[in-house]
């Protein structure tokens, strides 16, 4: 089993592989960090770079844990595709990291860690960067 990683270049971002770190630690159990951009996108402020990518890796494998790194694209909708890669790579669960958003916000954007908390078939840890919501 594994536990599985949204990870953004973000506040929100880092606080989720913090807290995967921590459980895959404590579980004893792999790793897997998931970066992903909509297909066809020439632009998202989601999509971490190459280097980002491997300094998250490395953290969390200097912590003794073992490690994989998946930036698949999405077509549709991001928590629907998100769900269904953590059902591929049986993750025992799910590590989001959460932002703050109006009420206003949330209904015109719609918040996909809001899907993935409803929605999903497994456990879901949610977290807020540091001072997050003030």
């Amino acid at each position: 089993m594994s536990i599985i990683v949204g990870f953004v270049p973000t506040p929100a971002g880092e606080a989720a592989l913090t807290a995967g770190i921590a459980e895959a630690q404590l579980r004893n159990e792999d790793l897997v960090i998931v970066n992903s951009a909509r297909e066809g996108a020439l632009v998202d402020k989601a999509v971490a770079t190459a280097g980002l990518l491997e300094e998250a890796a490395k953290r969390a494998t200097d912590a003794g844990v073992r490690t994989s790194v998946l930036q698949p694209s999405y077509q549709h909708d991001l928590a629907d595709e998100f769900l269904e890669l953590a059902r591929e790579v049986n993750a025992s669960l799910i590590v989001i990291g959460l932002r703050h958003r109006s009420q206003v916000g949330k209904f015109i954007m719609g918040s996909h860690a809001q899907r993935i908390l409803i929605q999903a078939d497994r456990p879901v840890l949610a977290v807020k960067a540091n001072g997050a919501g003030r």
